[in-house]
């Protein structure tokens, strides 16, 4: 089977490029960045350009089996993009999915579109509540996607937790490189809520049991995420535990260092979004008891796991990526401001 994998060039995409070839199939990659994986170049097709347009969608779409789309414009990225990208793209990729008659569609969505809820676990028929443009695109996405699964397509939608694991940089790179030079780290709040990740492998995983499942199965929502999650402040500590300075873990007042950010935020000091401020000192976990019976997930890896994998990565590879910065989960976030409060950690 060939499988179009929108977004592989991106963090998602290159290990589920590779978690593909792994398991025998042929890929067709397709992203508006180009594809600089050495070690993959040679074994996929590679498709440079735009979901946003039409042509380039059908183009990338023909001759393959399904499509997965990881796709998307980041919080980062401007509103304009951000809805483009991830409403009108994702429509024009299920319309091609449609066009050619793939067997299935794919679409990896994000826990985003649940909001900041008042209860936790989160499950899959709970409301949605997008915050900012993010959250709100990743909500119309869906919609689209349900759309052509009343139409008879096969159709599952997966809701990823934060996901991490090896060449996961972006917002995470603030903790690796704190900890990498023996830096404590400043946690929003106390660090006592529970907020769950995922490790990438994880989610390449339950995405392949999407792809292989019965489909009156498979064509359903499923939450996504890590079974074995402590709190913030422990899993968090894992990072610096295993960087071995002795440092730790610092919560600070909530209130004032979310205004704070806020403001920083708004002069473009700061790196960090709401969704990324405003949650970090909430509970954020799901119910991935759905995924569990229905896909017979299991996934390998804990937060404090995935966080020290990642760092791992991070810190034997640091002379690769360290004169490198973007909006990407696959570059270092450029910290601002927040780089000179180290000197207090």
């Amino acid at each position: 089977m060939k499988i179009l994998v929108t977004g592989g060039a991106g963090f998602l995409g290159i290990n589920l490029v590779r978690h593909l070839l792994n398991k025998g199939y042929e890929v067709r990659s397709l992203d508006i960045v180009p594809f600089d994986y050495a070690d993959c170049n040679n074994k996929i097709e590679i498709v440079t350009g735009d979901i946003r347009d039409k042509a380039t969608a059908e183009k990338s779409t023909e001759g393959c089996d399904m499509t997965i789309h990881c796709a998307a414009a980041l919080p980062l990225y401007s509103e304009e993009d951000i809805f483009s990208t991830d409403i009108t793209g994702t429509k024009n990729m299920i319309e091609a999915a449609e066009k050619y008659k793939l067997k299935r569609f794919i679409h990896v969505s994000s826990t985003a579109v649940y909001g900041i809820p008042d209860h936790h676990p989160l499950y899959e028929n709970d409301k949605l509540d997008g915050v900012g443009p993010y959250g709100k695109a990743k909500i119309a996405a869906e919609e689209v996607c349900f759309e052509f699964r009343k139409k008879g397509m096969c159709v599952p939608v997966v809701r990823p937790k934060s996901f991490i694991g090896p060449e996961r940089l972006g917002v995470f790179d603030l903790l690796y490189d704190w900890a990498k030079d023996g830096k404590g780290f400043p946690m929003i709040g106390s660090g006592k809520n529970r907020y769950q990740l995922l490790d990438v492998e994880d989610l390449c995983e339950a995405i392949h049991l999407c792809m292989t499942l019965d489909e009156n199965a498979v064509n359903d929502t499923f939450n996504i995420g890590a079974k074995d999650f402590t709190t913030m402040r422990e899993d968090y500590q894992a990072v610096l535990d295993y960087a071995g300075f002795g440092k730790k873990i610092t919560g600070l007042p909530e209130m004032p260092i979310i205004w704070t950010l806020r403001i920083l935020e708004k002069l473009k000091l700061s790196p960090l979004y709401k969704w990324v401020y405003e949650t970090a000192s909430k509970d954020s976990f799901v119910s991935i008891e759905k995924a569990e019976k229905v896909l017979g997930y299991k996934p390998k890896y804990s937060n404090k796991d995935a966080l020290v994998r990642n760092y791992k990565w991070y810190f034997d590879n640091f002379d690769k990526f360290r004169q490198t910065s973007g909006i990407s989960h696959r570059v270092p976030w450029k910290q601002g401001i927040l780089r000179f409060a180290k000197i207090f950690f």
